[in-house]
């Protein structure tokens, strides 16, 4: 696998020249995951950065009932990582699991501290990635709380269609905060849409 997903994906968040992107890219090492791995496990530091060149990855955690819910989902062109462990170095309560094989690049966190020393553009590309995610976090928390889910539902299938190839209808319905019911009715009421 060439690192071109990669180096295209950098250059499409900053400008850089191609000898800088050709110097980031360097740094990240290619990366599989099969179907089913774990790019992250509860009770383990998260210490990776993965850019997702292509596949679904999907985050979950437990509630105090033990009940699996969805966090998030990852599909190709985005960041893989979980920010508070990655950065704090703290116990990760969180899991990251691939829905597919997936293929990506990946950096560990003292190469991405590296090169945020040292490299202007890919501090920049950092900041890029950081404040990309952090509005993501704010609207989805914001979704949860001020639209339906008949809105947050569509929001999903307009937005990340893919999901809907490889999630478990339950995983999609723990991550819009729906029980599987609740999701198989708004599925019935959409289709009769079209």
């Amino acid at each position: 696998m060439n690192k071109k997903p990669l180096i295209d994906f950098i250059q499409n968040t900053i400008p850089a020249s191609n000898q800088t992107l050709m110097a980031i890219a360097a740094h990240f090492e290619e990366k599989t995951f099969l179907k089913n791995d774990y790019f992250l496990k509860e009770g383990n530091v998260s210490d990776n950065y993965f850019f997702l060149a292509d596949g679904v990855m999907r985050a979950f955690t437990f509630d105090t009932d033990g009940n699996e819910v969805t966090t998030y989902f990852y599909t190709k062109n985005r960041v893989v990582f979980e920010a508070s462990s990655f950065f704090m170095h703290t116990i990760s309560t969180e899991n990251i699991q691939a829905l597919t094989d997936c293929k990506g690049y990946i950096l560990t966190f003292e190469k991405l501290n590296m090169l945020f020393h040292t490299i202007p553009e890919f501090r920049e590309f950092g900041r890029a990635m950081l404040v990309r995610e952090f509005v993501a976090f704010k609207q989805r928390t914001l979704a949860m709380i001020n639209k339906s889910a008949e809105e947050r539902y569509e929001n999903l299938i307009s937005t990340e269609k893919e999901i809907f190839k490889y999630a478990q209808l339950k995983y999609i319905a723990s991550y819009l905060g729906i029980t599987d019911t609740s999701l198989s009715r708004i599925r019935r009421e959409f289709s009769k849409r079209d």
